[in-house]
């Protein structure tokens, strides 16, 4: 049973823009004597996140080295009613009775939606939203398919803070750039940080969340929120990308998901699969994608890679229990070579059907 309302953050921003990272530091970060959940939501259809801070090897642990985390595959989670996010959310703050949660939308969803279910009279005495916080590297600012995005916009319009990420990679004139944005949108008031490497202050978590009546404790963020509290686990998306013993002998793809003019595919290969790594590394720099992220199992051990803008990075993770990857962008010819090169990249002890 909940006895007080949990303090809850969104941390939301583009692709690409540092959200996972950012989220990964808090938990290294967090107070010893907290236990913090986290729930993600993943545009294509497996579940990547919650593999990468798992994996961390320097991720905040709870009780008994459990880390809580709950994934929302398949696209925005507020989706259909917003009952696969309230499926998800309440089986994870029943597990983890969390003094802190943590939620990553997807960079391509509705921020307003998922506030506003947060914000629903079932969620009043469960949840305290406090700050949402918006990562933004602002050196997108000079390109127009970001200022007329309206996710781009949206997500803006929702935070009680702003952070521009990647400031180390700054030239000059994009913080300028930010503040010309966020008056063009009329919130010039909102406070800006500036930050590299996803680094959040543990402080910047607990501003009130706007719109916050004092009084009453609620928010209003103009949006219709869903109504009633699903409890139907079956509602899950990620429930249905879970590989059966026929699979497990090879690599899965996952029918692409097309929305909002991006198109993404996903794959996921058997633990038992290992990947060449050089290979995999010229691979996954190839083909013109807007994304591409994905835990491996490889030569070189288990490792997550992540393609923002044409860049490739790479780190180590201390346990991978399958291959999975998302491209995010390109057509479907390109979505079809990439699936070609990853069977390429198959280590000769790794047998496909």
């Amino acid at each position: 049973m909940i006895t007080q309302a949990i303090p809850t953050n969104i941390i939301t921003g583009f692709l690409g823009v540092g959200k996972t990272t950012a989220i990964m530091k808090l938990l290294q970060d967090k107070p010893a004597d907290e236990r913090w959940a986290v729930l993600v939501n993943e545009f294509g259809e497996v579940g990547i996140d919650a593999a990468l801070i798992s994996g961390d090897p320097q991720a905040a642990q709870g009780d008994n080295g459990t880390l809580f985390i709950r994934e929302v595959p398949g696209g925005c989670m507020c989706c259909t009613a917003g009952v696969p996010m309230q499926v998800a959310l309440n089986q994870l703050i029943k597990q983890a009775r969390p003094d802190r949660l943590l939620i990553e939308p997807t960079g391509l969803g509705h921020p307003k939606e998922i506030i506003a279910a947060l914000s629903a009279v079932h969620y009043q005495d469960v949840i305290e939203l406090q700050a949402t916080i918006t990562l933004v590297d602002a050196r997108n600012l000079s390109d127009s398919k970001y200022r007329r995005h309206d996710t781009f916009i949206q997500q803006h319009q929702v935070a009680d803070l702003i952070v521009a990420n990647k400031s180390d990679l700054y030239l000059g004139g994009e913080l300028e750039a930010l503040e010309q944005f966020l008056t063009e949108l009329n919130l010039q008031h909102l406070p800006v940080k500036q930050t590299r490497q996803g680094e959040l202050a543990l402080g910047w978590l607990a501003a009130p969340a706007k719109g916050k009546d004092p009084d009453t404790g609620t928010t209003g963020v103009g949006v219709s929120a869903a109504v009633g509290v699903a409890t139907n686990e079956s509602a899950l998306s990620d429930e249905r990308i879970e590989l059966t013993d026929k699979d497990l002998t090879g690599l899965v793809r996952i029918d692409s998901n097309e929305d909002m003019g991006m198109l993404s595919t996903s794959w996921i290969a058997s633990g038992s699969l290992t990947f060449d790594y050089l290979p995999l590394y010229a691979l996954l720099t190839e083909l013109p994608f807007e994304r591409v992220k994905g835990v491996f199992r490889t030569s070189q051990g288990n490792v997550a890679f992540n393609v923002v803008n044409g860049v490739l990075s790479s780190c180590p993770l201390k346990q991978c229990d399958d291959s999975r990857v998302v491209v995010i962008g390109g057509n479907r010819a390109d979505h079809d070579r990439f699936e070609k090169g990853l069977r390429g990249c198959l280590s000769q002890n790794g047998v496909l059907d």
